[in-house]
């Protein structure tokens, strides 16, 4: 798959089949999340991958919209060192880790992690040091589900020279 066509086609899944995932393939598109752009080349990020189910289990009653961990053999902890860019760098990181996930034939969905209240919970759940912030979960597997969405139309969000 050429990275326009992942771009364009990848959806976020939000059921999944039993399978475990290969960790040569989580490895793959960890790899693909830290080539991402960085401010300053810093590469704040840090991944912690989950697929302990009990952990997982933990981390769904932690959030408010994250019932999808629990479902998902592999639940991705994103986090960054506390630096002026950590949420754009971390924001990077998880589009790319999206896309990469999708290109090698899984199913991938964000969970919000920044400025939720649960974030310093899941900080310490994962044993992450206090300088790091959480930027996101992303649920990861083989799809059980062909999501569909409908995007608006490129002419009508397309502005020349000004808004």
């Amino acid at each position: 798959m050429d990275a326009l066509q992942a771009l364009t086609t990848r959806r976020s899944v939000r059921l999944y089949r039993a399978d475990p995932v290969p960790r040569d393939l989580i490895a793959q598109v960890l790899d693909a999340a830290r080539h991402a752009a960085t401010a300053n080349n810093l590469q704040p990020w840090e991944f912690v991958v989950v697929t302990d189910r009990t952990l997982r289990l933990r981390l769904t009653a932690a959030t408010d919209y994250g019932k999808q961990i629990a479902l998902a053999p592999v639940c991705i902890a994103v986090l960054c060192r506390d630096s002026k860019y950590y949420l754009e760098d971390g924001a990077a990181a998880s589009q790319n880790l999206l896309v990469a996930a999708h290109a090698v034939g899984l199913g991938a969905c964000w969970v919000a992690g920044d400025k939720k209240p649960y974030a310093e919970e899941v900080r310490e759940l994962l044993g992450a040091p206090p300088e790091y912030r959480l930027v996101s979960l992303l649920t990861l597997g083989y799809a059980a589900e062909q999501p569909v969405a409908q995007k608006r139309p490129l002419a009508d969000m397309i502005h020349w020279e000004q808004f």
